[in-house]
Order: C-alpha cells, then sequence, then structure tokens
C-alpha cells in the first residue's frame, strides 16, 4: 500500500517563480517566504476559510435534569451576548434530543456547529450577483450584509436538517493500536505496503540491515522468504512499546510508519461531510508532549489529510494534557498551539476542544506515577483563561471550542471544567472569554492575513522521533519521550528570551521553506534522514545559522549508524565528524564550572572552527562556515537540559551560541511576549506568570503609529504596559 499522503505536491507557478528567481530576490520580496507558506496547504476549501475568515469561539453546551427550552433560550441569548458565536457540542438527556437542542441554539442566533461561519458557502461572484450584492463592498461589509446572512443563514439550517442523518460507508476501515505491534489483522496489509515501498527484496533487506551483525543469521532472499515470516511472535506487554526482540530499528520504524498511514487512509476514508461547503475536523483527543511516532499516530499527516476538507484541530485540557511538563500551563500552551498551526501551516487550525474552567477531579489519563498517585488540580480565573485564549491566538488558531459553557450536575466531571460558575452565572472567566472572542472576531481579517515572522525554527521530524521510540524498547522507554522533552526545553528558552520562532518539519524544508528561518535549530535529532543533507547544506550556504545538538547524527533514518566520516553529507555541512558519544556521568563535563548530565558529543573538526571547550579540553562548541552561513554543533545535551524550569545558564549559553549576531527584533523584559504580524497591524500577546507589574515594550526594528488594548480599545503606552497577575494582554500595534 503506498504512503497515503504526499506532502511533495508541485508548487504554484508563482511559488516556482519565486525559487527561481534565487534566493536573495526572494527574501527581498518575501523575507518570510509567506507565499510558499501560504500554499503549502492550498486548497479550494483553505481558499474558502481565508475569503470568509471564520472565528468561531464555541462552547459546549450541557442540558441539566429539568432544564426547559425558556433555559437553554436563556443560555444561548447570554452566550451571544458575551460574544460566543457557536456551541461547540451538546449532549443529549432522556428529556432532550440533541437534535432538539440545535435547533433551539440556531433560532437564538447560535450557530450549532463547532464550525460556525466556516461551514459557510464560498462567497463568489456569482453568489453576490443572485443576492445584489455590489462586489466592490469590502468582504467584511459583505459577510455582514443582511441579504448575506440570510443567505447563509439557510445554509446552516440545510446543515442542521442532514445532521446525523446520513451513514457513510466508508472505503476503508482500520483499526489502530498506539503502539508498534502488528497484529493478525495487519499482516496482509503490511505486506503489501512493504512491497509498495520498497519495490524489491534487496531494497528491503538494506533498509532493515539484515545483513549487519546480530540481526537475523537468515537475511530475506526473496519475496518469498518475507511471505514465510510470520512477523508475530509476541503480545504487547503492559510498558514495552516494541516486542523483545525488535532490536532492528529500521523494522520497528517500518511497523509504525505503516500504521500510521493506515490511521491517515482511515481517517480520509471515515470522516466525511454531508454537503462540499461543510467542514469535518480530525487530529485528536490526544495530549501534544506525547511521543506521536511511538503511538504510531503522524498529526503532520492527519493535517495533511485535512487540507482539502477542513480543519485541523488538537484537544488541549489542562487536565488531561500536562503531566508530561509537570502540570505547568503558561509556556506549554503557546508550544501546543504553535506546533498544530506548524503542523498546518497556510491551513485553519484551532483548537475544537478545551478548556472552560477549573478542573481537579475528572481528567487526566494517569498513564505515570505523578498523575496516579497526585492531583491534577489547576486554577482557571480570568487570568487563566486569558493565557489559554491568547497564547492560541498567537500560535495561529482561529477560534476555539471550550468544554464547556456549564458543568455536569452529577458524575463524571460534574462541578468542573465550566466557564460559568457553579451556579451557572458569568463571573470574569466567561466575561474576560467572551471579550476575547469579541476582540478576535473584530479583528479577524487581520489575524486571517497575519503570520508568524520567526527568526528560529526549531526542527521536528518524526523519522527522528520514531528511531526514539524504537530504541526505547525493551526497558528504556523513557526514550521514546526525550526528543519531545527536548523540543520543549529549546522552545522554553526562546519564550523566555523574547525570541520569535516556530516548529519546521523536514517535509517544510523538502518543500523549500528552509530560509524563512535565520537559525534552525536540531533539538535531539538522534536521527537525521541523509536526503536532507544536500538541502541543510544549500540553507547554510545560501546565509542560515545550521545548530545541532547532543545527541544528534547518531542513525540515519532506517536506525543505522550514520556516516559523519569525512566527505560524508554530516561532515560537509558541519565541517566536523563524531568520534564518539559520551555521557557526562562517571567522567563529568563541564561548561565553566556547569556540571554536565547527560550525552556529549565527541568531536572531531575538519573544516570547522572551535569555539569553545569544556573543562577537559574537548570542543564544545564548534562552528563551520560555509558560503554565506554558519554549521554549529553543540556538543551537551543542551535543549533536553532546558526543558524544565530553572535552567537559565543553560538557556543563556545555548541560545548565545545559537543565535551567533541575530538578535529579536523586539523585547518586552518581564514578560513572555509572542506576535503576529499583519499588513496593518501588528498583534502582540503579552503573558505574565507573576504578581502585577508594569513592562516596557521596544523594537529595533518596527515602528508604529498607536498602541491600543484589544479587548478595550484604550490607547496603551508600550514603556508602561500593566499586566494583571498571571493572565495576560492583547495589544494591537497599528503600522
Amino acid at each position: 500500500m503506498k504512503l497515503l499522503i504526499s506532502r511533495a505536491e508541485p508548487f504554484l507557478l508563482l511559488v516556482l517563480a519565486a525559487l527561481l528567481a534565487g534566493p536573495l530576490r526572494a527574501q527581498e520580496r518575501d523575507e518570510y517566504l509567506t507565499a510558499i507558506y501560504d500554499n503549502l496547504h492550498a486548497s479550494p476549501m483553505q481558499e474558502k476559510f481565508r475569503q470568509i475568515a471564520p472565528m468561531p469561539f464555541g462552547v459546549v453546551f450541557l442540558p441539566w435534569a429539568g432544564c426547559t427550552e425558556q433555559d437553554m433560550r436563556k443560555h444561548f441569548r447570554m452566550m451571544k451576548e458575551l460574544g460566543f458565536t457557536n456551541l461547540k457540542q451538546t449532549m443529549d438527556t432522556p428529556e432532550w434530543p440533541e437534535r432538539e437542542i440545535l435547533r433551539i441554539a440556531l433560532e437564538e442566533g447560535i450557530i450549532p456547529f463547532w464550525y460556525g461561519e466556516g461551514g459557510w458557502e464560498p462567497i463568489t461572484k456569482e453568489l453576490l450577483l443572485k443576492l445584489g450584492i455590489p462586489a466592490n463592498l469590502p468582504m467584511p461589509e459583505i459577510r455582514k450584509h443582511p441579504k448575506m446572512k440570510e443567505y447563509q443563514n439557510k445554509v446552516l439550517w440545510k446543515h442542521w436538517d442532514k445532521w446525523k442523518q446520513t451513514k457513510h460507508s466508508p472505503s476503508f476501515t482500520y483499526k489502530h493500536s498506539a503502539d508498534a505491534y502488528l497484529r493478525p489483522t495487519d499482516i496482509r496489509l503490511f505486506r503489501q505496503w512493504i512491497k509498495e515501498k520498497y519495490q524489491s527484496i534487496d531494497n528491503l533487506a538494506k533498509a532493515w540491515n539484515l545483513y549487519e551483525v546480530g540481526i537475523t543469521p537468515l537475511p530475506y532472499k526473496s519475496w518469498d522468504d518475507f511471505d514465510k515470516d510470520p512477523l508475530i511472535s509476541v503480545t504487547p506487554g503492559t510498558d514495552e512499546i516494541i516486542p523483545s526482540e525488535g532490536r532492528e530499528y529500521g523494522r520497528v520504524k517500518d511497523i509504525l510508519r505503516f500504521k500510521a498511514d493506515m490511521y491517515l487512509k482511515n481517517i480520509a476514508a471515515n470522516i466525511k461531510s454531508d454537503f462540499p461547503e461543510q467542514p469535518v475536523r480530525a487530529g485528536g483527543e490526544m495530549g501534544l508532549f506525547l511521543p506521536f511516532a511511538a503511538r504510531a499516530t503522524d498529526m503532520e499527516g492527519i493535517a495533511e489529510v485535512m487540507k482539502n476538507v477542513g480543519s485541523f484541530y488538537p484537544s488541549i485540557h489542562l487536565a488531561w494534557h500536562y503531566e508530561e511538563l509537570d502540570y505547568e500551563v503558561t509556556r506549554p500552551i503557546y508550544m501546543q498551539s504553535s506546533l498544530c498551526t506548524d503542523w498546518f501551516k497556510g491551513g485553519w487550525a484551532a483548537t475544537w476542544e478545551s478548556t472552560g474552567g477549573p478542573q481537579q477531579f475528572s481528567g487526566g489519563k494517569g498513564w505515570d506515577r505523578k498523575g496516579q498517585d497526585g492531583t491534577a488540580g489547576f486554577t482557571v480565573n480570568s487570568g487563566t483563561i486569558t493565557q489559554l485564549l491568547l497564547s492560541y491566538l498567537a500560535g495561529g488558531f482561529k477560534g476555539a471550542g471550550l468544554w464547556s459553557w456549564n458543568a455536569r450536575k452529577a458524575g463524571w466531571e460534574s462541578g468542573e471544567y465550566a466557564l460559568l460558575d457553579r451556579n451557572n452565572e458569568p463571573g470574569e472567566r466567561a466575561i474576560r472569554a467572551g471579550n476575547i472572542a469579541k476582540a478576535a472576531d473584530r479583528y479577524r481579517d487581520e489575524l486571517w492575513k497575519a503570520h508568524k515572522e520567526p527568526y528560529v525554527g526549531v526542527f521536528v521530524n518524526w523519522d527522528n522521533e520514531a528511531i526514539w521510540a524504537a530504541v526505547a524498547g525493551p526497558n528504556r522507554t523513557h526514550f521514546k519521550n526525550y526528543p519531545i522533552m527536548a523540543r520543549v526545553g529549546i522552545s522554553r528558552a526562546l519564550i523566555n528570551a523574547n525570541i520569535p520562532f516556530e516548529y519546521v518539519t523536514a517535509s517544510d524544508i523538502r518543500n523549500g521553506l528552509a530560509q524563512r528561518y535565520k537559525v534552525i535549530y536540531m533539538p535531539a535529532q538522534v536521527s537525521v534522514n541523509e536526503d536532507l543533507f544536500p538541502l541543510l547544506t544549500k540553507y547554510v550556504t545560501e546565509g542560515g545559522r545550521l545548530v545541532l545538538d547532543a545527541p544528534g547524527g547518531w542513525w540515519n533514518e532506517q536506525g543505522k549508524v550514520l556516516n559523519t566520516s569525512k566527505g560524508s553529507g554530516f561532515e560537509q555541512v558541519f565541517g566536523a565528524s563524531v568520534a564518539d558519544f559520551q555521557y557526562s556521568n562517571n567522567v563529568p563535563f563541564k561548561i565553566g564550572e556547569q556540571l554536565l548530565n547527560g550525552f556529549v558529543l565527541e568531536l572531531k573538526p575538519t573544516t570547522a572552527s572551535v569555539v569553545e571547550r569544556f573543562q577537559n579540553g574537548l570542543a564544545s562548541v564548534t562552528e563551520n562556515k560555509l558560503g554565506r552561513g554558519q554549521a554549529l554543533i553543540l556538543a551537551a545535551d543542551a535543549s533536553f537540559s532546558m526543558k524544565g524550569k530553572n535552567n537559565s545558564f543553560m538557556e543563556r549559553w545555548t541560545l548565545k551560541h545559537a543565535m551567533g549576531n541575530w538578535k529579536s527584533p523586539y523585547s518586552c523584559p518581564g514578560a513572555i511576549i509572542y506576535r503576529q504580524a499583519a499588513p496593518g497591524a501588528d498583534h502582540y500577546f503579552l503573558l505574565n506568570d507573576d504578581q502585577n507589574k508594569r513592562v516596557a515594550f521596544s523594537s529595533t526594528r518596527y515602528q508604529y503609529k498607536s498602541f491600543t488594548d484589544a479587548l478595550t480599545g484604550q490607547k496603551v503606552n508600550p514603556n508602561a504596559i500593566e499586566l494583571e497577575a498571571y493572565g495576560g494582554r492583547w495589544i494591537r500595534a497599528e503600522k
């Protein structure tokens, strides 16, 4: 079975022309390659979204025993008054079927579907002519025109009429299991997938390293040999993610990739809409700090499946999805929203299920000791909901769905998760969330035209995480989490330093996006795809700054020891070979007086210069000047060492070398700050994880006419911005 999704679709002629014009001219016109960015997931559906600019802020309404129609109408009117636009969903009760609840909501002007106005038909010239609306009106006026509202409301009623009435017959079904085991039902599909991927038995034998020592005494000589291999010998253990004999990493990676591809095919075959304009969504009820490759899941691939049909989303709940980061909230929110947006560059991403209110008892899978023995308890006040919603917008989300509007009255989650208070009244939390929703709607056109303008691209690669997963079994299961924690570490350092960044994937680089970033940082890339080296060399030659830290470069994408010797792709770009991988433990390694505890690369420079050394004289930083750029190796496991709080030394050391002469174009000491850049205004999102304070914003690059509070419209002095304790603020800077 061939790979379901190809991420290397031909670019539009405009993008090709930009590439052919040369990197310097391309950057003169478009420093951040936004034309390429926007076309990575271009489709008629995504173009419709950009035109309509939907910004749904929806909630989950949960009816209670004895709830009347009058009660519902009161709550739907309250939602609308506060600023909420739609229902993320609802649930039925013995007294109220879902369909009736949705009907009443629509009658009250609350769109009863998660997608809000994203379910509208495209606004075409033909439609404008049909409705008698002047085509030269600005799009915001067209959207608000009474005739357009009336027409699109009929479209939504059409959706309601068909809601859950159609039974789709999928062309393919697959029962996915989140591990690297093959089940009996997998075998036929897996054999077919392998044969189509490798074409010849020799290619398979090479990919699975069958002629290397200790793998097998009987390598496959023919497809008949492969067909006779039962491929299954054990069933999953409690903690194992691969079979105990699964010590050949290429095979394990292929099993994970096969299952991920079948999951993608299953999504494409089963998630269907009733009408062409009606979007669907996919992503998951999975925390974004989980090791997805180890779970045989490809989130970037799911986003690709949604390109033509809808929206990509994660579920973000405090009590469910923060265990891996010790229940820290403020910085991890942005890490999640940015990651999902960056997996779906140019597409509509948002969290269509997120936290509404406080939670302590329910939620949390309890997969680790902390989750089982501790309390996943959180305060969600007006400040917390501000941090959540502003971080979503800052990361690139266009809307949100909040679980829930009101709390269940009994059982699981009763008394928790709600925007309203326990008396079903709107307090500061609900009012603040509604005000943010109103501001997001007010500036929806700017936000849909806005982009991050990153200085740093944090490299994320499914293949690398799959090799980490293969290494993790058996009995070393913590390794599956290693690359995710390294990603968290470098992200934390960049957030703390007010440096704009986004996540860049291997497919992004293959599709020509590398020059968008002044720096590409490769955290814990223990496996590096060999086809990337020419592209990374080109990136550096044309002025990029490439940074790799330990234990990067151990294997290639098939789990074979990577050739880093002189003349290899690795050596040509980094100007050094890896002589050995060490570990600071029994023999300590220090940076100055800072004792390390982790992987260390023992480097053998060729064309690179040694910038800094450990206390023992070995190189801790090398820099290879290549063309107009530089490629650096940080010989310490810098990113992983910064995964937790209070690692200021390593953060300063890492960023000093990673950034070189590059400085962030803006700064706000004492606050976390994110930026979305639109043609007419920039939107800054400031977060405070401390007591009330006053901070000052400055920029060495951007000039603005005025600063206003996006929620209130009040003028703001950038030299004296007041921030509430453990909250945030949204500032619009007019150009």
